[in-house]
């Protein structure tokens, strides 16, 4: 037996097609930033922001990759080019033989610290100069009821 498809509201269909657009242009836009202004990928901030808000600037390299939305091979190849740029060092975890920890090197903090000032101001000037605070609350909100089940 067929069911027929739960087709979007008018209203829903606008919402998601402002969203899509959002999801497609928001990555290029904070790429092209961090590129040109700092010479470091969207990826690779990301990469070095979440190390960076970890104790010891350190994390196991599969829940890196979980919280920076990447497979396991995608990561380790965007690792090994920080590696190469002594911003991020590998080393196995010490209590489990098969797993590895990426760690953030001085030299990788000092770069985060050196891009963060113009991609702060990039996330404003596309975001959050445009939102009153109450929009700020419901994008939180929102975001979180959403989540949880990207993650799962």
């Amino acid at each position: 037996m067929t069911t027929e498809p739960r087709w979007l509201a008018t209203d829903q269909l606008d919402a998601w097609m402002n969203l899509t657009q959002v999801l497609m242009l928001l990555p290029s836009a904070l790429d092209r930033q961090l590129r040109d202004e700092a010479g470091v990928p969207h990826a690779y901030y990301q990469i070095l922001a979440m190390l960076s808000a970890e104790p010891g600037r350190a994390m196991r390299m599969t829940d890196l990759a979980r919280r920076v939305g990447a497979t396991s091979s995608r990561l380790s190849h965007a690792v090994a080019s920080l590696e190469q740029r002594g911003w991020v060092r590998r080393q196995a975890c010490p209590s489990d033989r098969r797993g590895q920890i990426a760690e953030l090197t001085d030299a990788g903090f000092a770069t985060l610290e050196a891009a963060a000032p113009g991609h702060v101001a990039q996330v404003r000037r596309l975001i959050f100069d445009h939102l009153d605070d109450e929009d700020v609350t419901r994008l939180r909100e929102i975001t979180g009821k959403i989540l949880p089940g990207l993650s799962g």
